[in-house]
């Protein structure tokens, strides 16, 4: 039947290979679900169908042969009171509905299988549909992880090692060399400061030998 065609064509094969010709992996396989969905349900409206069709052949079928059976009954108690011509319309009825039930026999079978038939497929949709929801459920995380990976790779492609390096190396070099001037700034403060140190000692010599002097003349004046 048509409405089984989506269960052959979705197959893994099929699907992986959609998959790759799809814009947007994770959209069309919601989609695919979507659409197996709607066959599920059309599926099982013809399958509910079917079987009131297995149902009416098979109550068909079981009151042609009660008949069949009251007939006979029928006929059976006419001959006993002697009625023969009433057992003999007994039977010919009997016959008749004996040719129908036969006949609601080989359609309720039909329509049996029919049914039987249509329960496994719509079974198998239904396995198959669950299948596609854990392989969807894989792909759609496989999908990100891709994604993830372009992403980091497409960066990397603009992320340049060796200019980072020639970099950092030249910033090594400015730093180095600003250090050498701090030093060189600071060397030189020491310079200068040792020099008025020695000068501030010459100073506070002669200041002792005025104060020697003075000390003198003091010790002078005591002399006196």
């Amino acid at each position: 039947m048509g409405i089984f065609k989506r269960l052959r064509d979705l197959t893994v094969a099929s699907i992986n290979d959609l998959i790759d010709r799809a814009e947007d992996p994770v959209k069309m396989l919601n989609q695919f679900l979507r659409d197996m969905e709607q066959d599920i349900i059309e599926a099982e409206s013809a399958v509910a169908k079917q079987i009131a069709v297995e149902k009416k052949f098979k109550l068909q079928f079981e009151e042609a042969g009660e008949l069949v059976a009251k007939r006979e009954a029928q006929a059976m108690k006419a001959l006993e009171q002697g009625n023969e011509d009433l057992a003999r319309r007994a039977l010919q009825d009997k016959k008749d509905h004996q040719a129908r039930y036969d006949e609601m026999g080989k359609q309720y079978m039909i329509a049996k299988e029919n049914a039987d038939r249509l329960r496994s497929q719509l079974s198998e949709m239904k396995s198959e549909y669950n299948q596609m929801k854990n392989k969807r459920d894989l792909l759609i995380a496989r999908a990100e992880a891709a994604k993830a990976q372009k992403t980091i790779n497409r960066a990397m492609s603009g992320f340049s090692t060796d200019s980072a390096t020639k970099g950092f190396e030249r910033m090594s070099e400015k730093v180095l060399q600003m250090e050498a001037e701090a030093q060189a700034s600071q060397d030189l403060r020491n310079d200068n400061r040792t020099l008025d140190d020695e000068l501030s000692k010459l100073g506070s010599s002669d200041i002792e030998d005025e104060l020697a002097a003075m000390k003198a003349k003091l010790q002078n004046k005591k002399a006196e």
